[in-house]
């Protein structure tokens, strides 16, 4: 049985070219479901018109980044058998690279202009170019030259009266459209099914060329630290075709997805719940836990046209307290050299300097926890988060902005925005001992940190013990708080116009 269904379908592709006349037209609105990855989930009813047996079947109802063995035609029904038993994705429309390559070999006139005239010349396209390879490789190439990932190699070659050059003389001017010419991304499809009659099919496929980001806007009054929160989504539509009022979801969450191509991995199974304040009682956005991420649907349709980018107001909050923290953190050591030699602790073991880096910029950080006691407690996409105050004079001052990761409901956020005027710090090492034969050594610091504020405030000093995992603090003029195998922090309070000194010593082992 599947030898003959084999041979069957050989005799299908093998055959002579098939007309490919019904191009069925949607039935309903389409879905979509937008990650923030650069990619969607389409999903779009079309009407079939099917005859028993073999049918064949052109639709250009798709988008210009379509990844094709993404595709799934379904009878939502599940009453008739279906089957594509071969599918021909044609992504590239008619373009002038396209017909270039179309009229190769060929001469065509080209339109020279010189000023306010032109005229005609003839060339033959020994060359079209446009050969199209992959500029990035996490990005297909699905459709030359639009596609994210295209890149051109080489330039077209033109023969006239008898001499080569490289590039155009002018703008060609194409005779004809050749035969076969698309003028959309085109699915030709070979479809079987077991009885006659129309059917209402969903065909569903992953698309890249979108994607969408979260940003809030977070205002404080002139005094004190009671915010107001509206957040926006922007979606982005770069895929080449409209979608007429939509219905549309956005995943937040971070969902694998296998580059160049391929289907993304996406398990699905919701649980409900909502959020966000409206007018009126009508929320623009609902809030779903979705397997392990999160799912926001938009609650009226909306037209997502081709390169447009559109902002819908999804959340907004009022009355949660945020505190204002001030972080000293200076010193700092170069990540990247860090990474470098984490493989080689003897290097930090003998490096005298390590750490003596110092930095006199106090940093300013707003925390506050998502909590629904904080009224709050919604699951936050990641996004920029933007600071703003209002003056004596009620105008929206801006005061810092920073990027979040995807938070859930209960947990922490704390945005770094700037640093301090008035707060400076200063950091010096005072004494350093090592003994590399017995395998310790040991450190003090002096750390100072300056107010000239009107209000005493307390900075936070963090310090980092990189040269070993075995360490202990000997002695310490304030009381350490051990943060992780690397880290302490030291509470430091400061009055007004004052100065805090913290001393403090170290002992590495190894």
């Amino acid at each position: 049985m599947r030898l003959r269904r084999w041979f069957m379908l050989l005799a299908v592709c093998t055959s002579a070219p098939l007309a490919f006349a019904q191009n069925p037209q949607p039935t309903t609105p389409p879905s979509l479901t937008i990650y923030n990855q650069n990619f969607a989930v389409v999903r779009q009813p079309v009407t079939l018109q099917l005859k028993a047996g073999t049918n064949n079947i052109r639709y250009t109802g798709i988008t210009a980044q379509l990844e094709p063995d993404s595709l799934v035609l379904r009878d939502p029904a599940g009453k008739r058998a279906l089957q594509i038993l071969e599918q021909n994705y044609q992504g590239d429309p008619i373009s002038m690279p396209s017909l270039m390559e179309k009229y190769e070999g060929q001469s065509i006139k080209f339109e020279v202009r010189h000023g306010d005239k032109s005229d005609e010349v003839q060339g033959r396209i020994v060359r079209a170019g446009a050969t199209y390879g992959l500029r990035n490789p996490q990005q297909p190439c699905y459709n030359p030259p639009n596609g994210p990932g295209c890149m051109q190699t080489e330039e077209a070659l033109v023969e006239i009266n008898g001499n080569l050059q490289f590039g155009l003389p002018g703008t060609p001017l194409f005779p004809a459209l050749p035969p076969g010419t698309n003028l959309l991304p085109t699915l030709d499809w070979i479809i079987s099914t077991d009885h006659a009659g129309p059917l209402d099919a969903e065909l569903s496929y992953v698309t890249g060329g979108m994607t969408w980001e979260a940003a809030y806007n977070v205002v404080a009054p002139p005094t004190g630290d009671t915010l107001e929160l509206v957040g926006w989504v922007t979606m982005d539509n770069r895929t080449g075709k409209t979608f007429e009022n939509a219905h549309i979801a956005l995943m937040a969450g971070d969902v694998n997805k296998v580059q160049p191509s391929g289907a993304p991995y996406v398990r699905m199974a919701a649980i409900s719940g909502s959020f966000g304040g409206a007018v009126g009682g009508l929320q623009p956005v609902v809030e779903k836990a979705f397997d392990e991420y999160h799912l926001y649907t938009l609650q009226r349709p909306t037209t997502l046209r081709d390169r447009e980018t559109k902002q819908v107001e999804f959340v907004r909050a009022a009355g949660f307290t945020a505190r204002r923290i001030y972080v000293y953190d200076g010193g700092r050591i170069d990540p990247a050299r860090l990474q470098q030699y984490a493989g080689n602790p003897e290097y930090f073991h003998q490096m005298r300097d390590l750490g003596t880096d110092s930095s006199p910029k106090v940093w300013i950080m707003q925390e506050f926890k998502n909590s629904t006691q904080n009224h709050l407690g919604i699951p936050l996409p990641k996004g920029r988060m933007r600071f703003y105050r209002r003056d004596d004079n009620g105008a929206l001052q801006f005061i810092g902005e920073n990027t979040i990761d995807h938070t859930p409901r209960d947990e922490t956020i704390r945005v770094y925005t700037g640093n301090a005027f008035d707060l400076t710090g200063s950091r010096r090492r005072t004494n350093f001992n090592i003994d590399q034969q017995r395998g310790f050594a040991d450190e003090s610091f002096e750390i100072k940190v300056r107010n000239h504020k009107t209000e005493a405030v307390e900075v936070t000093v963090v310090e980092h013990f990189y040269r070993s995992a075995g360490w202990e603090i000997t002695s310490s003029s304030v009381k350490p708080e051990k943060k992780d195998s690397h880290t302490a922090e030291f509470k430091a309070q400061i009055p007004v116009d004052g100065e805090a000194t913290l001393i403090y010593s170290v002992h590495y082992m190894w």
